[in-house]
């Protein structure tokens, strides 16, 4: 059967674009940054993973304020790149799975779990940056991939809570099809970070390094904030943070931690990476 072998966390602004496309990766300001993710790539790398379920939010190259579904993830075979006004290179497609798509789709369904399903879905850099820090050093990615976007732009948004019972049944989803396949899961975003307003630049690295040890140590402790209670520590971007819960709530109780790094400020952000698998019983 399927299985999920770890998850990952990053996050995704469009800066770190940017700055791959320029070749900046031993600049000065970024050096520190991209060497956080050096472990992972190599344990990637030795163990293979066959799909990369990416969970992102869409910044409004398929949902606009009009129309944004809470949950909503790809159902095809191959997701194309467009370009956001960001001065980022598009990308050659991502290759996807329609018939693992469709089958975790039907298995959120009917545990509850109302989610958009799309045929077609261009992705933006919330997916592509991350698949870029983990994968670009082959050329052509070496997996398939999932988007799952989330809404964390137009409000209402779901909880933190709400985000792991999804992850939690996103792990049952994946464990119930019935092919051989690795599958890791990324949540992308965060962490604190806002871009407007009279808190524009806010980074609270204290709260960072606590949601950090909650995704690891003690999920409830995010999961028993409110919105609005994360926003004012992490800002109103900060508020991506609620898409690491759904990958966390995708593995066990008890996790091992591979790789953990933090650094900030990268472009006003506060910026983690996690590498967790699950604790063998």
């Amino acid at each position: 059967m399927a299985k999920i072998i770890a998850g990952l966390t990053t996050s995704h602004i469009p800066a770190i674009g940017n700055a791959i496309a320029g070749g900046l990766e031993q600049d000065e300001y970024w050096k520190r940054f991209f060497d956080g993710y050096e472990p992972v790539k190599k344990w990637l790398d030795e163990v293979k993973p066959d799909l990369a379920i990416v969970v992102y939010n869409d910044h409004g190259l398929n949902f606009f304020l009009n129309q944004v579904p809470t949950f909503a993830m790809g159902c095809a075979d191959q997701y194309q790149n467009a370009d956001e006004g960001w001065g980022i290179p598009v990308l050659k497609p991502f290759q996807g799975d329609a018939a693992f798509s469709w089958h975790v789709a039907e298995k959120l369904i009917n545990q509850g779990v109302d989610m958009c399903t799309c045929q077609e879905m261009k992705v933006d850099h919330g997916f592509t940056v991350p698949m870029q820090l983990f994968w670009r050093h082959h050329g052509d990615y070496p997996l398939k991939t999932l988007p799952f976007a989330v809404n964390t732009v137009q409000h209402p948004l779901p909880s933190a809570r709400r985000c792991y019972e999804v992850g939690q049944a996103l792990r049952t989803a994946v464990e119930s099809y019935p092919e051989d396949m690795k599958v890791v899961i990324i949540g992308t975003g965060g962490l604190s970070h806002q871009l407007q307003g009279e808190r524009s630049g806010l980074i609270d690295v204290e709260y960072d390094i606590e949601c950090i040890n909650s995704v690891i140590e003690n999920p409830e402790w995010l999961c028993n904030q409110s919105n609005s209670e994360i926003m004012e520590k992490a800002g109103t971007e900060g508020i991506e943070v609620i898409m690491w819960m759904v990958m966390r709530g995708a593995l066990p109780e008890n996790v091992n931690v591979l790789h953990k790094h933090y650094h900030a400020p990268i472009s006003n952000t506060g910026a983690g990476v996690l590498l967790l698998t699950p604790q063998e019983d």
